[in-house]
């Protein structure tokens, strides 16, 4: 499989397949393709996986796309102004993105639901409390909000992020939910009451535009039902 992401603010990833190759995406993912790519619709894994997708923003069921007779192509496009990025996925190297970032991804790469194992994360983490886990082997495509920034933490080094804005991590890092300090700040600070602590080592991506954000600020717009 080779493949272009073409675009700035509403990329699209074009992806070029040999006779026999498939890839998987969630439902709807689509935007374009060639006649000869054939789409079949399963649970791809089972009903367990299935409902694990589903707690982590996806579709249960998934569409598989096989080029049949020939080299074929096929087009995800984001859904939402900001990135898309390729992962390679290899055992031991699973990568944790945020909850419905998963765009489309090469047949041997699985997508799981991700849990915060701690119980503070579970009960104040909000989004960032469910995430996506990918795992396997292949090429993965995901979406992100806004503008990326990337940091290389070493083992032990923290960031502070407002949960939103969490895009993905390495499976190396660790996440925890820590409160805002003082009564005050949590008040009238207007940054919410729990930020997400995230310690390395490992890479990690941030996004500038987290799509939750953008809908409370258009809310603010919106005429107040009589």
């Amino acid at each position: 499989m080779r493949y272009e992401i073409k675009g700035e603010t509403l990329p699209v990833v074009v992806c070029e397949l040999e006779n026999g190759e498939k890839m998987i995406t969630e439902r709807g993912s689509m935007s374009w393709m060639s006649p000869n790519m054939k789409m079949e619709t399963g649970t791809n894994g089972g009903l367990g996986k299935a409902f694990g997708r589903m707690f982590s923003g996806e579709a249960m069921f998934q569409n598989t796309y096989t080029a049949m007779g020939g080299a074929g192509m096929i087009a995800f496009a984001s859904s939402f102004p900001g990135k898309i990025l390729a992962f390679d996925i290899e055992p031991g190297r699973d990568m944790i993105v945020q909850k419905a970032g998963f765009l489309a991804s090469e047949i041997g790469v699985n997508l799981s639901v991700f849990f915060q194992k701690k119980i503070g994360a579970g009960l104040f983490g909000g989004e960032g409390f469910i995430m996506q886990r990918l795992s396997g082997q292949g090429t993965a495509f995901v979406e992100f909000d806004g503008h990326i920034v990337e940091y290389d933490l070493a083992p032990g080094q923290q960031i502070i992020v407002d949960t939103g804005y969490l895009a993905a991590l390495e499976s190396t890092c660790s996440m925890d939910i820590q409160s805002v300090p003082g009564l005050k700040n949590m008040v009238f600070g207007g940054e919410g009451l729990f930020n997400t602590v995230i310690t390395g080592p490992g890479h990690i991506w941030l996004q500038t535009m987290p799509i939750n954000a953008v809908a409370n600020e258009i809310l603010k717009f919106m005429p107040a039902r009589g």
